[in-house]
């Protein structure tokens, strides 16, 4: 047996990768002293950068800016984005101030920089915030923020508390009906009068959609944004500022650091301040208000579960993208695009489509005799509701079948059953006439 022989191959030396860096320069705007500081910065770290062998200069990001908050700097988000796109491994900054006046922002955005390897050297405070002694100062300065924010909440807390019990608001805006000035409702005389018609229509019987399109059909539009939502019109009528009461404290901070905004159900007082302000509605009108939205929610709530149907959840509008909701209509059971229901043929000009073509349809391209739901939902992933009554069966193999449906005829929809059924109807109808009569 011969003797094996075994050759090392050096492995090639690695090569030497500098370091990517960056600067963040930021300065006050509207200054021209100032502009020629940051001028200064760019020209600075550039320079630098350059010199220094081991670094590569990627480039100077540079703000004019009114606050020290990361959201107001367009070149600092992008330095961030940068960064997480890996294309920065250090960034060099004059001092913490430069980088972010807010504590707390900064040290956010220190710690997710340092979650993806990218150090942040502070040149006045010489720290470099990957190291030891970077991580420990921070820590110290997360201490000073936190018991700074609480310091801070518990000032502002008790101006609050001050003003509530002299009856005067505290931040709020202006609602439809009123203008907001010098912490003061003042009544808007045009915009009251649309309050009072949301009002009359909802004592009326017209529920939160439909007043939102009666509003939009008059030509009415909010006070804020483009167009009429259902929550803007069960704000309006819940709001008891409009019987000319003011409540205060009707919402709270959680806690200084989260500042999630709660309903107060009793966690702290509330200041009611009688006649503050014009009404625009009565005390008794509301109330009326109140026991309707009431009586309407007991019954939703009393209703049974919603039958699920057998396309329930399968069918997608073509036009709009929502889904198709199931309803029954005189002589027919159909199905129709969920969002032209809600807000009418001017938003969405999708068709109905009737229940038997939607099994027909099914029937044949599965190449089946009778229809079975489980089957169906084991081969179809969804059915889109295309223009010209033309169904899109997009199938579990990512294959994507057409169908063609066709309208069926009068006489076909009127079957004997049908018209003996709509006969009753009529009978009864004219037999409550009389009656009532």
């Amino acid at each position: 047996m011969t003797k094996k022989t075994v050759t090392k191959v050096n492995a090639l030396p690695k090569l030497a990768s500098k370091k990517r860096v960056a600067a963040y320069a930021r300065v006050s705007s509207g200054k021209d002293a100032m502009l020629h500081s940051l001028s200064a910065q760019v020209n600075h770290y550039k320079k630098l950068i350059q010199e220094n062998a081991e670094w590569l200069f990627i480039g100077v990001y540079a703000d004019e800016a009114l606050t020290g908050t990361k959201d107001s700097r367009t070149e600092f988000q992008q330095l961030l984005k940068d960064c997480r796109a890996g294309k920065i491994d250090m960034i060099i900054t004059k001092s913490i101030s430069r980088f972010a006046r807010n504590t707390v922002t900064l040290l956010k955005t220190v710690r997710d920089l340092n979650a993806i390897h990218v150090d942040v050297f502070f040149e006045e405070q010489n720290i470099h915030s990957i190291s030891g002694e970077g991580e420990m100062i921070l820590t110290f300065l997360a201490t000073f923020a936190q018991e700074e924010s609480r310091s801070v909440s518990e000032n502002m807390k008790w101006r609050i508390k001050k003003d509530f019990e002299q009856g005067i608001m505290w931040g709020g805006k202006p609602c439809l009906g009123y203008d907001l000035e010098n912490k003061r409702l003042i009544l808007a005389p045009e915009e009251a009068k649309i309050v009072q018609l949301i009002y009359q229509l909802y004592i009326d019987g017209s529920g939160d959609e439909q007043i939102c399109k009666i509003l939009t059909s008059m030509g009415i539009t909010p006070k804020t944004g483009i167009r009429w939502h259902w929550s803007t019109i069960r704000y309006i009528l819940s709001n008891y500022n409009y019987t000319g009461d003011l409540i205060l404290q009707k919402t709270y901070r959680e806690n200084h650091l989260s500042k999630k905004k709660r309903m107060n159900t009793g966690e702290f007082d509330k200041y009611l301040i009688k006649d503050d302000h014009d009404p625009i509605i009565t005390k008794e009108l509301f109330n009326k208000a109140q026991r309707i939205r009431k009586k309407r929610l007991s019954k939703i709530k009393s209703n049974p579960v919603k039958k699920k149907y057998d396309f329930s959840g399968m069918l997608k509008c073509g036009i709009c993208g929502r889904g198709y909701s199931h309803k029954n209509t005189v002589s027919n059971e159909i199905w129709k695009c969920s969002y032209s229901i809600k807000k009418g043929i001017e938003a969405c000009d999708s068709k109905q489509v009737p229940n038997d073509k939607l099994i027909e349809a099914t029937n044949h391209i599965l190449d089946r005799n009778q229809f079975d739901k489980q089957f169906m939902k084991s081969k179809v992933t969804m059915i889109v509701v295309k223009p010209d009554k033309k169904l899109e069966f997009h199938m579990k193999d990512k294959t994507i079948k057409e169908y063609q449906w066709k309208e069926r005829s009068r006489s076909e929809i009127w079957t004997p059953e049908k018209r003996e059924q709509a006969r009753i109807r009529a009978l009864k109808q004219i037999k409550g006439g009389i009656n009532n009569g």
